[in-house]
C-alpha cells in the first residue's frame, strides 16, 4: 500500500497539469526575450508585452541612432532572445549582417516597416534666397525611414509587432492583443490632438536645425518642413545654406527655430542668435538619454511634448 501510494505520488508530480503537450510547447517556460533597435520600437514592444517579456533596447542610452554600430555584446545578447525588431535596412542597414552572424535558431526578426510605404528621401533644406532645395536624404536607398513619425504607420508598427508576440507566445495572445488596442488607443489619441493642435498657427513651417527626420509628421498635418543640414549626415551646412534659413526665418515670421535630441545644437543656436528667434526641442525619439530610459519615459510622452513645442514654435491658436 506504501508503495503504491508512493508510485501515485510520483504520477501527480510528473502530470502535465491538464496541459497538452503542444500546449507546454506554445507557452513559454520564462518570459519572452525581446530586442529592439530603436526606442520607439522598445516602447511598442514593452506596452505590448507587458509583464509577459524583458524588452531591452539595443541603443545604449544616450547614443545618437545614426552614429550607432554594434558591439560583440549585441551579439551575445541577440544570440539568447526571441525576438529582435527592428524597422528595416534603411534605417538600420548593419542589421542584416549582425543577424547572419547569430547563432540563433529559435530568433524572430521583425520587421516593423513591413506593410508601410516609405516616402522617398527628398528633403529641402533653404538657398541662400531662402527658398527651398531638394536634396537626397543621406539614409540607404533614398529611403526616410522615419516612419514612426506617423502616427497612422505608428499603428501599423504596433500591429506588426503584436503578430510577432502572437506568434511566439499564443498562450498570452488575447493579453498582448488588450495591450496593443491600449497603445494604439493613445497613438489615435495623439492624432486627434495633433489635428486640432496645429490646425490654425501663424507659420506652417517647420525650421528644423538638425537632421531631416520630420518628413511624416509635417505630411500628416499639412505643415512644410525644411531641415538646416545638407544631404550628406556627416556635412554640415556651409554659408550659403546658412544664410539661406536666416533669410527664410525672416520672410515666414518664424519665431522658433527647432533643434534636435542627443546632438549639441550648435548649429542652430548660432542661427538663433543671428535672427532672434527662441529655440525648441523637436524629439525624433530614435533614442532618449539615460535618466529618460530610467524615468520610463514613453514614445507617446515625447510626442506630447513635441506638440505642445510645435504649437508654440508655429504661433498656433
Amino acid at each position: 500500500m506504501k508503495f503504491a501510494r508512493f508510485v501515485m505520488f510520483i504520477l501527480l508530480a510528473l502530470a502535465p497539469n491538464g496541459c497538452s503537450p503542444k500546449d507546454q510547447a506554445q507557452r513559454p517556460a520564462t518570459k519572452l526575450q525581446v530586442v529592439a533597435t530603436l526606442f520607439p520600437l522598445y516602447d511598442m514592444a514593452r506596452a505590448i508585452g507587458g509583464e509577459h517579456a524583458d524588452v531591452t533596447l539595443l541603443l545604449p542610452p544616450g547614443v545618437e541612432a545614426h552614429s550607432f554600430e554594434p558591439r560583440a555584446g549585441d551579439i551575445l545578447r541577440l544570440n539568447g532572445a526571441d525576438m529582435f525588431i527592428s524597422t528595416g535596412r534603411f534605417m538600420e542597414p548593419w542589421a542584416e549582417s549582425l543577424i547572419k552572424g547569430l547563432d540563433n535558431k529559435r530568433l524572430l526578426v521583425i520587421d516593423a516597416s513591413n506593410g508601410i510605404t516609405l516616402m522617398k528621401g527628398g528633403r529641402e533644406h533653404a538657398d541662400d534666397h531662402g527658398h527651398a532645395e531638394g536634396e537626397n536624404h543621406r539614409h540607404a536607398g533614398g529611403m526616410d525611414p522615419h516612419i514612426w513619425l506617423d502616427f497612422g504607420n505608428a499603428r501599423e508598427m504596433v500591429e506588426t509587432i503584436l503578430k510577432g508576440f502572437a506568434a511566439k507566445d499564443p498562450a498570452h495572445e488575447t493579453i498582448y492583443r488588450r495591450n496593443a488596442a491600449a497603445y494604439e488607443a493613445r497613438l489615435a489619441d495623439l492624432d486627434h490632438s495633433y489635428r486640432t493642435g496645429l490646425a490654425v498657427c501663424g507659420t506652417r513651417t517647420i525650421i528644423h536645425g538638425g537632421h531631416f527626420a520630420f518628413g511624416y509628421l509635417a505630411g500628416r498635418y499639412g505643415l512644410k518642413y525644411v531641415s538646416v543640414y545638407p544631404a550628406s549626415g556627416d556635412a554640415e551646412p556651409n554659408a550659403r545654406q546658412m544664410a539661406g534659413i536666416v533669410d527664410l526665418i525672416r520672410s515666414t515670421g518664424a519665431r522658433a527655430l527647432f533643434y534636435e535630441e542627443l546632438i549639441s545644437p550648435r548649429m542652430a543656436d548660432t542661427l538663433a542668435k543671428e535672427t532672434g528667434v527662441k529655440l525648441l526641442i523637436l524629439h525624433a525619439a530614435h533614442n532618449v538619454n539615460r535618466d529618460e530610459l530610467k524615468q520610463g519615459v514613453t514614445f507617446p510622452a515625447l510626442m506630447e511634448r513635441n506638440l505642445e513645442s510645435l504649437r508654440q514654435g508655429l504661433q498656433c491658436r
